[in-house]
């Protein structure tokens, strides 16, 4: 593995696409700075990636907070110049639109959308004035469509779909790529087939078809594809799903 002088920045480094896409940067050789509420809970991560010979730091990090995120950023940049940024905080909840209380509106939008303003203007302050750098958010389905039950988790989804086409008009002719993923489909990993087995039965989430659900690894994929773009042919939104998914 070749060690460069970059570092990513992985702003909710969960267990499933967060950690895929830590895994995957570090094995190009980039120093990844992972963060996510529970600090903690990043030990395997961290331990995954040293075992296979790449550099990974964990943080806990609240990303709502201007001062975490600042800190966290110029951290990484400090370690060594900041390249890549994804912002990956998720905030899917489900309440019909009569019990969503206030506290759930402004929290949903205060992890899915106000934490992503904060991490890419961070970012773009480091990486104008190292005159280059990706910028990437994940986004669902619900960034395109307001789904029942989901009023919070489309507000702000909606919203950080704005903030990243926003950033992209202005940061584009400064040689920063900012792109934003629309993941349309569920992620093969236990919480979801968990979901399923409590819609549908156990045996439905033990016998999901082929081409249903995306795995972790092949949606970070899609992250580093877009890192690797020509400057000349960016991309600033991406909608991957499985061929097996309806849309």
């Amino acid at each position: 593995m070749e060690t460069r002088n970059a570092s990513v920045a992985v702003v909710g480094a969960g267990d499933y696409i967060g950690s895929a896409i830590a895994e995957r940067f570090a094995a190009e050789g980039y120093l990844v700075f992972a963060g996510r509420r529970n600090g903690d809970q990043l030990a395997p991560l961290k331990a995954k990636i040293e075992a296979s010979g790449g550099r990974c730091e964990a943080r806990t990090l609240d990303a709502r907070s201007e001062e975490a995120v600042t800190a966290f950023l110029a951290e990484a940049d400090g370690a060594a110049p900041l390249e890549a940024c994804v912002f990956n905080v998720g905030a899917n909840v489900n309440f019909p639109v009569t019990e969503t209380t206030e506290r759930v509106f402004r929290k949903v939008w205060e992890m899915a959308c106000y934490a992503g303003f904060l991490t890419g203007r961070e970012a773009a302050k480091i990486m104008l004035d190292h005159g280059r750098g990706s910028i990437f958010f994940t986004g669902a389905t619900a960034s395109m469509r307001g789904g029942k039950g989901y009023s919070a988790f489309a507000a702000a989804k909606f919203g950080l779909r704005a903030v990243a086409q926003s950033m992209a008009r202005e940061l584009g002719p400064k040689n920063i790529h900012v792109a934003h993923l629309v993941i349309d489909s569920g992620v093969d990993t236990a919480f979801v087939r968990g979901r399923i087995a409590a819609a549908q039965g156990q045996a439905a989430a033990d016998n999901i078809p082929p081409g249903r659900l995306m795995e972790p690894a092949s949606i970070a994929e899609a992250y580093w594809t877009l890192h690797q773009q020509s400057p000349d042919g960016w991309t600033q939104e991406l909608d991957p799903r499985p061929y097996g998914e309806t849309w």
